[in-house]
């Protein structure tokens, strides 16, 4: 039942969204961090019970689910005691936040006596202490390596600033000045929020207003449960795995996920996922419910999120001391790159046989690369954060490709940092930064493409690496028939005699002037059968850099003869293109059947590329040196065989 005429609640509703989008403007200004300018960062307007009610048009996906969390646990910590002019700091992931790099400030907005509504930003600090700059610690097991905890505290009282707590908060950072900043730029950004709520308590009264908020939550849960009654009833499984477990030897952490529709609502159910993991990639209650709200919500795109959507979402996650309900001390930072995207991509396959016309394949992983120590550059050498993150492919699509050099699912919003701006930051230049030619999963609807991006270390003293990543071995997957990406790492000082693979995630990597570094970010995974791809549309590819003639051949059996590339003059070859399909055809189920330890060896002998090891013989090896992962890859064969060769035709 609704109450306001249908004007006055659009009227409402929209001017709520603005209020947000205000928000998010006045920290973009305002903000000292290059990590928030580029928008890591997200906004919401909460009702008084701390529901969410308005997110921010341009936020963090992985902030969506978790700021009512945060609002409520303010709520539970000063149950009576919140006045106006208040303002509350909260980084805690145990109390429904993110991880401790992502600090929250909240604001109660008081109307006629009463608290109404509560303005909230959350930004991404560049760094929270720790043992690493930047305090991604892939080597932490629990959460004191990881950097300061920030359980709901006070910062501002009844108006006036508590300066010695800001202190304290910021005191524990290496860029205390800078969050110093950013501290002042997300407060005074709530303060905008909050005059704009008042100004429409003002002119249409509170007791309007707050019936706007109740009815805006209302309105996205009644249109879900239409949404729902339209879909097919039943339960839906699916798995996806995160690379390793550094205490349990080689071996994919396995995340299930097991979805029921009812008619009535969304559920879900977690049971089966493994335990935690010896590192930070374990996931918080909170960032497991937002995955699950963001992977669901990327199928109903036309619908408002807020905590009207949130209430036709239900999700067992199992008791505490999983890698998905990691409850304290275990370390959590990496969440985003661990359980947070597995599950978003798996939710994706599941409702991709519920909607098979909005149907996509896996995405690549959210990665960050980060390069720590003094800025020689500078007489007092400071400390330094150099902190990357790339875009990438997302996978290719029911009726299309997917996406290329794309933000990641885990942030949408975020946007890609200008070199320019890195390099006048940090002593670290930029060698390379372009598409990743062979990155998208070959498919009828290719993957999108990632990234290829290198830098080289300049006037630095006492630096360090550390990359936050996965999907070296649980490889971007394709559906449908469709197949893998690409591996993601780091390589350091490539085609040297001092090259080494550093992997998808490591810490604290000492480095020096002069050393290089690169990495990709993988391409989506392909959707349907690559052999269904049209030799022009592979040969429009391999014009525009996509694919490479020699993958044009090996993955979708299309041969292609370039007679002046400069001008973008290929030839298809139709007869050799009938026979190496052919060739392909009747011998790709027998190639994921070969015996591992000879694919291993082809690989260290440079007989067989990595991407044949990967795309044709579904084998995972560590690709630096070549060692086989006999466990890894059954288990990646099991998943190849299930997305891709059982949907191949002969």
């Amino acid at each position: 039942m609704t109450t306001l005429d249908p004007v006055t609640f659009e009227v409402l509703k929209n001017a709520f969204a603005t209020s947000v989008d205000l928000m998010s403007e006045q920290i973009l200004r305002t903000c000292y961090s290059f990590v928030i300018y580029s928008r890591d960062f997200s906004s919401a307007l909460c009702d008084a019970q701390g529901n969410t009610v308005m997110q921010g048009s341009g936020d963090i996906a992985v902030h969506v689910g978790t700021l009512h969390f945060q609002c409520k646990a303010v709520l539970e910590q000063f149950p009576d005691d919140i006045h106006p002019g208040d303002v509350f700091a909260i980084n805690d992931p145990y109390r429904g936040g993110t991880h401790f790099n992502d600090v929250s400030f909240i604001r109660p907005i008081f109307a006629d006596g009463e608290i109404i509504a509560f303005a909230q930003n959350k930004g991404h600090w560049a760094d929270i202490g720790g043992n690493v700059p930047g305090s991604f610690d892939v080597n932490a097991k629990e959460h004191f390596g990881e950097g300061l905890r920030i359980t709901p505290v006070r910062v501002w009282s009844r108006g006036v600033f508590l300066r010695d707590v800001a202190q304290l908060l910021t005191s524990n950072t290496r860029a205390p000045e800078q969050a110093m900043g950013d501290l002042h730029a997300q407060s005074e950004a709530t303060a905008v929020c909050e005059r704009e709520v008042l100004r429409l308590a003002e002119r249409y009264g509170t007791g309007t207003v707050k019936t706007a908020l109740q009815e805006t939550q209302d309105y996205v849960e009644r249109t879900v449960r239409r949404r729902l009654e339209t879909l097919p009833r039943g339960t839906w499984e699916t798995v996806d795995y995160i690379d390793a477990d550094p205490g349990k030897g080689e071996g994919l952490v396995p995340i299930k996920i097991r979805l029921t529709l009812d008619g009535e609502g969304i559920h879900y159910d977690l049971a089966g996922s493994a335990p935690v993991v010896e590192t930070f990639l374990n996931s918080g209650y909170g960032t497991t419910f937002s995955a699950i709200y963001a992977g669901t919500k990327t199928f109903f795109p036309d619908v408002p999120l807020n905590s009207g959507f949130y209430a036709a979402v239900t999700a067992d996650i199992g008791p505490e001391g999983t890698v998905v309900n990691a409850g304290w001390p275990y370390a959590v930072t990496g969440f985003c790159s661990g359980p947070y995207e597995k599950l978003m991509n798996g939710i994706f396959e599941i409702w991709s046989q519920i909607m098979p016309e909005r149907a996509m394949a896996c995405a690549f992983n959210l990665e960050y690369l980060l390069v720590g120590g003094r800025d020689a550059r500078r007489e007092e050498k400071p400390y330094f954060m150099w902190y990357d993150w790339m875009a990438g492919g997302w996978g290719g699509r029911a009726s299309k490709d997917g996406s290329s050099a794309t933000a990641p699912v885990f942030g949408p919003g975020l946007a890609v940092q200008p070199l320019e701006g890195q390099e006048r930051l940090s002593p670290v230049l930029t060698t390379v930064h372009q598409i990743a030619v062979d990155s998208g999963g070959p498919g009828r609807f290719r993957g999108g493409c990632g990234i290829e991006k290198g830098g080289i270390l300049t006037d630095a003293e006492s630096t360090v690496m550390s990359y936050c990543c996965d999907r070296a071995r649980s490889i971007t997957w394709g559906i449908e028939g469709g197949l893998p990406s690409i591996p993601h790492g780091v390589w350091l000082n490539r085609d040297t005699e001092d090259e080494r693979f550093l992997g998808s995630n490591f810490s604290s990597v000492p480095i020096q002037p002069g050393d290089a570094f690169v990495r990709p970010s993988a391409g989506g995974g392909g959707y349907g059968d690559p052999l269904d791809r049209t030799a022009e549309e592979v040969l429009e590819d391999v014009i525009d850099g996509y694919v490479s003639v020699a993958r044009a051949a090996a993955d979708y059996g299309v041969v292609i003869t370039p007679v002046d590339p400069e001008l973008d003059d290929y030839r298809i070859e139709a007869s050799e293109t009938r026979a190496a399909r052919a060739e392909i055809r009747s011998g790709r189920r027998a190639w994921l059947e070969a015996d591992p330890a000879e694919i291993a060896e082809g690989y260290r002998l440079g007989e067989i590329d990595m991407l044949d090891v990967i795309r044709r013989h579904g084998v995972i090896l560590d690709w630096g040196t070549g060692e086989l992962f006999e466990t890894t890859t059954a288990q990646y064969r099991a998943l190849m065989a299930r997305r891709s060769s059982a949907h191949w035709k002969e």
